[in-house]
């Protein structure tokens, strides 16, 4: 995928048994909160300009000139072609200077100018935002958590819950990102944490029992973090050693492990992940909404500032 190189359309895929075609494929194009409307007849056309700075410049409150060349050009591409999410009959740049109380169409292009700047072209960003705007009015995924694996506010208006792998390299590298944007928000933002061990990982579920283990000793955050910090060692011998290296009782982790105690609730949670379609680790939902913006910090905030206020709004954008 375009945002992030490093994490963005990257993943520890499931296998065959539940196959990566299993999530519905993304919308063919955009869903505003309203239709974009026909100009009236007789209304000048937007003829979409060749020239980036026509088109970037003249926009109140925003200035485009540190972008690069190309990017600027991809840019352009992007507000001549899409349609602002706020509804209105025009294009995000015509949006942008014609309908200028909007404040929809200035984060967009917040949004668009951040895509662009990382070497998205025009095409696939035009196609991120359309998959982005439409996940907000799609069916959410009813997800059971535990609240002993979750940091935050409990009432926090949103809730960002990670499916992950302890053995995922993906997984490991998301991980100081998505926690450090939650420590950032504790108010808005509630993290967390469903273990979805993959197949393809021999010591996907050791490291998932160990957690689930020392979750009921009151030191899951603790372990969560020892198995991160020794991804390339997650041995079922090794783990004592880690459950001890967090005050625990290596001996009593290793006699569990030895049984399917944890079983049953390790399925729970990956037949909650199959019920959400996902198809690779990590996967991310903001209030059962599939988050696919990449792990960057900027992103993350934006999609929480869009779920705070869609829920404000009861399932909707305020008014301009």
């Amino acid at each position: 995928m375009l945002i992030t190189a490093a994490l963005m359309g990257a993943g520890c895929t499931k296998s065959a048994e539940v196959p990566a075609t299993a999530k519905a494929p993304p919308p063919a194009a955009p869903a505003p909160s309203a239709p974009p409307v026909a100009p009236a007849a007789g209304a000048p056309a937007e003829a979409p300009s060749a020239d980036p700075a026509q088109v970037l410049t003249g926009i109140p409150g925003m200035d485009f000139s540190a972008l690069p060349p190309a990017a600027k050009r991809e840019l352009a591409t992007v507000f001549t072609d899409e349609f602002c999410y706020c509804g209105c009959p025009h294009s995000l740049g015509a949006c942008l200077k014609q309908h200028t109380p909007c404040k929809h169409a200035k984060r967009m292009a917040r949004l668009s100018a951040r895509m662009v700047a990382e070497g998205g072209p025009a095409s696939e960003v035009i196609v991120t935002l359309s998959k982005y705007y439409a996940s907000f009015r799609e069916p959410r995924v009813q997800l059971k958590v535990d609240p002993r694996m979750c940091q935050g506010d409990a009432n926090a208006p949103v809730t960002v819950a990670e499916f992950s792998d302890f053995e995922c390299p993906f997984c490991g590298k998301a991980r100081p990102i998505l926690e450090g944007f939650a420590r950032k928000h504790p108010s808005e933002v509630r993290f967390c944490y469903l273990p979805f061990p993959l197949s393809m990982h021999a010591n996907a579920i050791p490291a998932a029992q160990a957690v689930l283990w020392a979750r009921d000793q009151g030191k899951f955050w603790q372990m969560h973090d020892a198995l991160f910090g020794q991804q390339n060692n997650l041995k079922p011998e090794a783990l004592p050693a880690l459950a001890k290296s967090v005050g625990l009782d290596g001996d009593k982790l290793a006699a569990v492990l030895k049984t399917e105690q944890y079983k049953d609730e390790i399925e729970g949670f990956q037949a909650q992940g199959r019920m959400a379609a996902i198809n690779s680790t990590p996967s991310v939902f903001f209030n059962g909404r599939a988050y696919e913006l990449g792990f960057q910090e900027a992103q993350l905030e934006h999609s929480m500032e869009d779920e705070v206020e869609w829920r404000a709004n009861n399932n909707a954008w305020a008014a301009d």
